[in-house]
């Protein structure tokens, strides 16, 4: 079996899009600097890792469930779900660091979550391993709730 599947494609063209453009929107200028910080909040060094570890985990979800399941719609409902998620964590990092609205950045990480939540639901029958491997980001993106939730009370209001 060839690494140079169209849905291992996919999948690494999604990953490495979300990666790049979320390292754009990420700016971390004296704005981000002048922040008070939880005292929990991991270092900055940290997070290139963990996204880095939770887009592979991403990926290999994707190729693992449409390999389960290639019914074309499913297919397509699957990576729409995966679209939407990368969409969601861009608008994400695009609010917090490039508008500095830490707070809006709070109310679209519901949907970030509840995005990452669905993909979790729908391949949870046919894909339990994608399910599974989708776990680290939900929990990752709950963390970050957290932590956006006491930067926004450390530091608001914001605009």
């Amino acid at each position: 079996m060839t690494m140079f599947r169209k849905p291992v494609i996919v999948a690494l063209i999604w990953g490495l899009s979300v990666a790049i453009l979320g390292g754009w929107a990420t700016n971390l200028d004296a704005w981000y600097h002048a922040l008070k910080e939880p005292f929990w909040k991991p270092p900055d060094w940290l997070f290139g890792p963990i996204w880095s570890a939770i887009f592979i985990c991403s990926g290999t979800a994707w190729v693992i469930a449409w390999d389960r399941n290639p019914a074309p719609t499913a297919v397509r409902h699957l990576s729409l779900l995966f679209v939407l998620n990368g969409l969601c964590n861009l608008l994400w990092s695009f609010l917090y660091f490039r508008l500095e609205r830490p707070d809006w950045a709070l109310y679209e990480a519901s949907l970030l979550w509840l995005s990452v939540l669905a993909i979790i639901y729908t391949t949870r029958h046919y894909s339990p391993k994608s399910s599974l491997l989708m776990l680290p980001y939900l929990i990752w993106v709950s963390i970050a709730i957290v932590l956006n939730w006491d930067t926004v009370r450390l530091n608001g209001p914001f605009g």
